[in-house]
């Protein structure tokens, strides 16, 4: 059997449904086989597209997808994509075809070694030279990406490693198992008596919960111990916002209105599932850590006492520890009762900023509450970088998890219309992209995409005509400002008319009223939805240096 027949039918067994990519001559001999196999394949206009589109699918699924590409140029582009996985724990499998092993390390036409270039910004890659190491190289391949961390891995195939036959029989192929380490009743037992003895116990969630899928299970804990629950901003949707436990987020962009700053200020211990304690997460460390004392549970050893020393460390999934500590917990002593918790909801509730009529250009806070009540709770949103992705998570209430699908390590500008398109494709359910004037016009030829497979794709753009986050740290931070304001996004440029050009329906609002009947026309409508929403230029971000020290605009 022909390598390349012999791939496909392990992407099968593999459980692969959905490929996103674009074929080229260093790939075709995979695509011919592809084209008879129960892969459905989207073809997609931009290669990194077709990275951040296996990304959303995995984010709404928990399903991997495959990326797939030709390549030099093609391969390159896989990058970004790649990176952005890697930063938020992403599992998926990128091909990528690549000239005839002879030609390796020559300077042949389209021959880049894209398996070195990847591997930082990936779990493992591989260039096959052997025909025969392909069957092991893809068990090991799909077993590293589940395993542990997920995360993203790369196989770049020779045009000849492709075309070479090989001796296999696909019946007899079976993926490779993974093992996350468990939690030890010792560890868990401390864990218990740390939460016990401490005056003001807290849960942060972190995104690794919502991966492991036991968002659910946290929450049984929490209830059954009494204990406020707060969030990372990659847990956004892992506790539902009026739950009476839902402490709201934690975190150096984390607006008045969704904050629980103060909360993890108060907390003298803090169970830590599943978070890495991202830069953004923390500001100042001094001030995050101060005086009080964390248990880290996460599956990833490295990530234990890399940032934050904590009392004590547990390497586990989180589903298991999370289980366990229920489990002893009931087993044991009785739960925490009289918590003195405040009404978090009435706070957060008393903050929302209501869409004001009088105003003459829309706040873009007050556009995100319009948004809140257009949708239900079954709608996916995906966001990637700027203001408009730190509004997004200071003023969307999401209430399932898995609904929503940011960008959150590596902030990319360009992920948001290709996840979208991932995640309905392995939903079916709409999704809302949100992004910024400038972020739209990255990747925004894959709105043909969504318009040629007639995906439930919207596209909400917040149009302050400005690079926003950097126009607020260049006034604030350094006192100037040069080469941020982009008045051309409102005048000069028409969304509307780029967006219908790739078969979309699009319209531009400017007001609250226009806005409203935009929105049901988009939430309604069963292909994809472009709306240019026009607002204040002027409006800033919550943020601050560290979580003590939010500074609040009006």
């Amino acid at each position: 059997m022909q390598v390349a027949e012999a791939i496909v039918h392990i992407l099968e067994k593999e459980g692969i449904q959905h490929a996103f990519g674009i074929p080229g001559a260093g790939i075709n001999p995979v695509y011919k086989f592809m084209a008879n196999s129960k892969i459905e394949h989207f073809l997609m206009r931009h290669e990194e597209a077709a990275v951040h589109a296996a990304d959303g699918y995995y984010r709404a699924s928990g399903k991997m997808a495959l990326a797939i590409c030709t390549s030099g140029p093609g391969a390159t582009n896989f990058v970004t994509g790649m990176y952005t996985a890697w930063q938020d724990s992403i599992p998926l499998v990128a091909i990528t075809g690549q000239a005839n092993s002879s030609l390796l390390g020559k300077g042949a036409f389209q021959c880049v070694d894209i398996a070195e270039i990847c591997r930082t910004v990936a779990k493992k890659t591989w260039c096959v030279t052997k025909a025969g190491d392909i069957p092991s190289v893809f068990q090991e391949a799909f077993q590293t990406a589940r395993s542990g961390r997920p995360g993203p891995v790369l196989i770049d195939l020779p045009l000849d490693i492709q075309l070479t036959e090989i001796d296999f029989n696909p019946g007899a192929y079976e993926p490779k198992t993974t093992k996350a380490p468990l939690p030890s009743k010792d560890s868990i037992a401390k864990a218990l008596d740390l939460i016990t003895k401490a005056k003001n116990p807290v849960i942060l969630m972190g995104g690794g919960v919502i991966l492991a899928r036991a968002e659910e299970a946290l929450l049984s804990l929490a209830e059954y111990l009494d204990l406020p629950v707060l969030s990372t901003y990659m847990a956004k949707g892992g506790i539902p916002e009026a739950h009476p436990l839902n402490a709201g987020m934690v975190g150096i962009q984390v607006g008045a209105v969704s904050s629980g700053n103060e909360v993890f200020l108060a907390a003298d211990l803090v169970l830590a599932i599943g978070c890495r304690f991202s830069d953004r997460h923390t500001g100042n460390l001094g001030v995050y850590q101060g005086e009080r004392r964390f248990i880290h549970i996460d599956i990833d050893e490295t990530e234990i006492g890399k940032i934050i020393k904590p009392e004590l460390g547990i390497v586990a999934d989180a589903a298991d520890a999370l289980a366990l500590l229920l489990e002893t917990a009931k087993a044991g002593a009785p739960a925490k009762t009289g918590s003195p918790h405040r009404d978090y909801q009435k706070t957060r509730t008393s903050m929302i900023r209501k869409p004001d009529p009088a105003k003459q250009l829309m706040d873009p806070r007050e556009v995100f509450e319009a948004i809140n009540l257009a949708f239900n709770d079954e709608t996916q949103f995906t966001t990637g970088c700027g203001i408009t992705q730190i509004w997004s998570g200071q003023y969307q209430r999401i209430n399932k998890p898995r609904k929503y699908l940011p960008s959150g390590g590596a902030g990319t500008l360009g992920f948001d219309i290709p996840a979208a398109i991932g995640a309905s494709v392995a939903t079916g359910k709409q999704s809302v992209c949100l992004i910024g004037d400038f972020g739209f016009t990255f990747l925004v030829e894959e709105l043909g995409v969504a318009a040629a497979y007639k995906l439930p794709v919207v596209v909400l753009i917040i149009n302050n005509a400005y690079l926003g986050l950097i126009r607020q740290n260049q006034k604030y931070a350094l006192q100037y400002e040069y080469q941020v304001a982009m008045p051309e996004n409102k005048a000069l440029m028409d969304y509307v008319k780029i967006s219908e050009g790739f078969a979309c329906q699009a319209e531009r609002v400017f007001s609250y009223s226009e806005l409203e009947g935009a929105l049901k026309r988009a939430a309604a409508s069963p292909g994809p939805y472009v709306i240019d929403i026009i607002c204040d230029e002027n409006t800033d971000c919550d943020m601050g240096p560290d979580i003590a020290n939010i500074r609040h605009f009006v």
